[in-house]
């Protein structure tokens, strides 16, 4: 089944330009243990052809390097129309403020020092990517498998036919839908589609869950899109699963 999802970014890809070996592989196990999907580039002309012809979602950059230098591949990637709202977070040595000034005067999204704490640039990188994506615009129209879905109208049709949907019961799914196999706690769900002011548990999750899935799956006891992940919350999968539950 294929999954399409207009202005809405999907996976998490983070690009190491660095030529210290050691900070490399320390960076690119902690995030790969997050689940990032990571690449790196010793020289700062080859990272920076790669992000020209690949996408990337974020760019954790030296300053010190063998060829261009930190602060001149961020001047680019902000004159270039295609990487100008990639994230940048410079991690460098050169720790004195006019430095960090000027890094994130050009275009710098964050800046850390090192030495460094792995997770506490996990978190720095999680914290700008959730900026980022609350930047982005929403997306109106998604095809996903046998389901598509128009927030400009509201309308749904699960393989080809209109299903009726309450306002909550497509708010919960259209965000389900836009976040495809990303686990989504349900006090996750209850901030975003019934918002913080509302004081509902997380049993309502569940049974709006329940309902969708009686008008969605073809087999609702068994689904195969809105799945359960025991003890976390839940995901939706674009493609049938075997690990959809009985």
């Amino acid at each position: 089944m294929k999954f399409r999802c207009y202005n809405h970014a999907v996976r998490a890809k983070i690009v190491i330009i660095e030529d210290e070996k050691d900070i490399v592989e320390l960076v690119r196990y902690n995030f790969r243990k997050e689940g990032f999907e990571v690449e790196s580039f010793a020289r700062g002309g080859d990272g920076l052809d790669y992000l020209r012809r690949h996408s990337a979602h974020l760019v954790i950059l030296d300053i010190l390097l063998p060829d261009l230098d930190g602060f001149e591949i961020c001047k680019r990637m902000r004159g270039d129309e295609r990487l100008k709202s990639v994230p940048v977070i410079f991690l460098t040595a050169k720790g004195e403020e006019i430095d960090r000034v000027l890094g994130l005067e050009i275009g710098a999204d964050d800046y850390v020092v090192k030495p460094f704490s792995p997770r506490e640039l996990v978190a720095r990188v999680k914290a700008v990517l959730r900026r980022q994506e609350r930047a982005v615009e929403p997306a109106e129209v998604i095809d996903a498998g046998d389901l598509h879905l128009d927030a400009r109208t509201h309308e749904v049709t699960v393989r080809g036919e209109a299903v009726e949907l309450s306002t909550l019961e497509f708010k919960l799914l259209f965000f389900l839908v836009s976040h495809p196999r990303r686990i989504l706690s349900r006090d996750r769900l209850l901030d975003e589609v019934w918002g913080r002011d509302h004081f509902v548990t997380p049993r309502t999750v569940d049974v709006h869950i329940r309902r969708l899935r009686e008008k969605i799956e073809a087999e609702p006891g068994r689904p195969q899109h809105l799945q359960t992940v025991r003890g976390a919350g839940y995901r939706f999968s674009p493609e049938p699963s075997e690990e959809a539950e009985a």
